[in-house]
């Protein structure tokens, strides 16, 4: 069984901070790359102050930032701009998610690194591109998501919502995490890096694609309808007479004959003209619905989980993010695992994507500027050169 890991050997230098470029970094690290984090000096990424619930520190930052090194630089400073360039040089991968312009007004531009380094891979995480009229609005998540038309499907009628995480955000981490894997692969080929650009914008407007294609074509957007179905009924969060939430999604009509006789206990109900046909249960979805929660009211939420597993009818708990910490696929299949950081061990899951004959990187979240010192020893600076940047405030 081999042990090394798929990207061992790879250097990524990443001028990043949020959640979209450290998203994407991360991946790369926990499959072996070396991520060089060049954050602000003592304050650092400004993710890291989202908020103080992780013994101190910020969820998203131990979420996003395992398994890198960190490097207190301040890239405004003189003598900044010969250290990038030498870890440029060093690099297989630059990642920049700095302010529109910004990264070439500091020199860190795709055309001038490329051309220190050519085999380097350059990526360019942005809210809406390097051109046209948004290339310089702010793109926080929840603005993305609005631009973007998510929070025109998300939520009830009444109600529209941005979703509860920052999928703007992922969606481009992911879209540079496999852009760089497809830029690594076709360099062993050409063996020539590449120029990548990846928006938050783009990304989620991918994501959208149902909607978008439902709506363009179609006329009109699909209905909000929160957990429940635009067309099909039974469908959404139903309350059990303990305060569970069982989610149901009955698509067909033997799932619905068996719901009946088997968690209903009313076989009848089957028959009811109002019932009978998916388009009748979806057009008396009110008197359906109230149907079923009295009969969920007598239940409690495992005796309603014992009855549909038993008539082998599609549904799930709604749970609290708590309940999915302790989730029994979680626990049995150990998914969480142990990692270091600057205030003690905490729990964190594992990578989706089993690989065989590879065990994920899962190392410590770094402290600001904790390889500083090592990093640039690592590009020829004197320990002399090095306690001078120090002195200067530059690193």
């Amino acid at each position: 069984m081999s042990t090394a890991l798929p990207l061992a050997g790879i250097t990524v230098v990443s001028c990043e901070q949020a959640v979209a470029a450290p998203f994407a970094t991360r991946q790369l690290a926990d499959l072996g790359a070396r991520v060089i984090k060049i954050e602000r000096p003592g304050v650092g990424d400004f993710a890291r102050g989202y908020d103080t619930t992780v013994h101190g520190q910020s969820s998203h930052f131990v979420w996003l930032n395992r398994s890198k090194e960190s490097l207190g630089l301040d890239l405004k400073a003189p003598e900044a701009a010969g250290i990038m360039d030498d870890l440029a040089r060093e690099a297989d991968v630059f990642v920049q998610n700095l302010a529109p312009g910004a990264a070439e007004r500091l020199g860190l531009g795709a055309e001038r690194l490329r051309e220190l380094n050519p085999r380097l891979i350059h990526v360019s995480v942005s809210g809406y591109g390097s051109d046209g009229p948004y290339r310089t609005a702010k793109a926080y998540d929840a603005l993305v998501q609005s631009e973007a038309g998510l929070v025109s499907v998300t939520g009830t009628e009444e109600f529209p919502a941005k979703t509860g995480i920052s999928t703007a955000d992922i969606s481009a981490g992911m879209y540079a995490y496999s852009g760089i894997l497809t830029a690594l692969y076709t360099r062993e080929r050409t063996g020539e890096g590449a120029a990548l650009e990846v928006s938050l914008f783009d990304s989620l407007v991918e994501w959208m694609g149902f909607p978008l294609y439902f709506t363009r074509y179609g006329g009109s957007r699909p209905v909000r309808a929160g957990t429940s179905h635009a067309a099909i009924a039974p469908y959404g969060t139903f309350a059990c007479g303990d305060g569970a939430q069982v989610v149901l999604a009955i698509q067909n009509e033997r799932e619905w004959q068996r719901f009946c006789e088997t968690v209903l206990g009313r076989p009848e109900i089957a028959l009811d003209p109002r019932f009978d046909r998916a388009a009748q249960r979806f057009a008396h979805r009110e008197e359906l619905e109230a149907v079923i929660d009295e009969v969920f009211a007598g239940y409690t939420g495992d005796e309603c989980e014992k009855l549909l597993l038993e008539a082998q009818v599609a549904h799930a708990r709604q749970r609290d993010m708590s309940e999915v910490a302790a989730h029994p696929q979680l626990v049995d299949r150990g998914r969480w695992t142990s990692i270091d950081t600057p205030a003690g061990p905490i729990e964190a899951v594992l990578p989706p994507v089993t690989m065989s004959g590879v065990e994920y990187r899962m190392d410590p979240i770094p402290a600001v500027g904790e390889h500083s010192d090592t990093i640039l020893a690592g590009i020829g600076r004197t320990p002399e050169q090095i306690a001078a940047l120090h002195a200067e405030g530059t690193v």
